[in-house]
């Protein structure tokens, strides 16, 4: 990831953009306090949003995270769960 602010940006466009698309980077332009824009690939744009309108995906992530905090703990798992 990298940033810049919007007069560098118009004076480079073409090297930010060649960056963003090339190296899938992204590109954050600051355009003052608390506001910005982000620029990405469409490849990485697309892939994005695949990735949330995948509901099991989500349910998944956050079962998984849920397991690996219980191991963490030193919880354990009931074999009943794991092979059923």
């Amino acid at each position: 990831m990298s940033t810049t602010n919007v007069s560098d940006f118009r004076k480079d466009i073409k090297s930010y953009l060649d960056k963003v698309v090339k190296n899938f980077e992204t590109l954050i332009i600051n355009r003052g306090k608390d506001t910005g824009i982000v620029v990405m690939s469409l490849e990485e744009y697309n892939s994005l949003m695949t990735t949330n309108h995948e509901p099991s995906f989500r349910a998944n992530e956050m079962r998984l995270d849920s397991a690996i905090e219980k191991l963490k703990a030193g919880k354990s798992f009931d074999k009943d769960l794991v092979e059923g």
